[in-house]
């Protein structure tokens, strides 16, 4: 497999997992306030029942967390020589 279509999979893979988590997060919420909605999800602080709730706090530490590798690979794939480095290494 080429440099490219390897990075291309590990990003389509990243972005999954931050997708579902995303869905994790909202199906947590909505454990406590049935209505809620992606957007509401945003600010949480809006809830008492979410503000101090481990399960969902948690939850959207997970988001968070896979949120930061995904701007983290964005961030090196913008990076002007990553694929030249890459491919001069295979």
């Amino acid at each position: 497999m080429m440099c490219k279509e390897f990075w291309d999979e590990i990003e389509f893979t990243v972005n999954q997992i931050v997708d579902r988590q995303r869905e994790d997060l909202l199906k947590a919420g909505r454990r406590f306030i049935p209505n809620l909605t992606t957007e509401d999800i945003l600010q949480p602080n809006d809830y008492n029942e979410l503000e101090m709730n481990p399960l969902f706090r948690f939850e959207e530490g997970v988001l968070a967390g896979a949120q930061t590798i995904q701007m983290a690979l964005l961030a090196l794939k913008k990076e002007s020589h990553f694929f030249e480095l890459v491919d001069h290494d295979m």
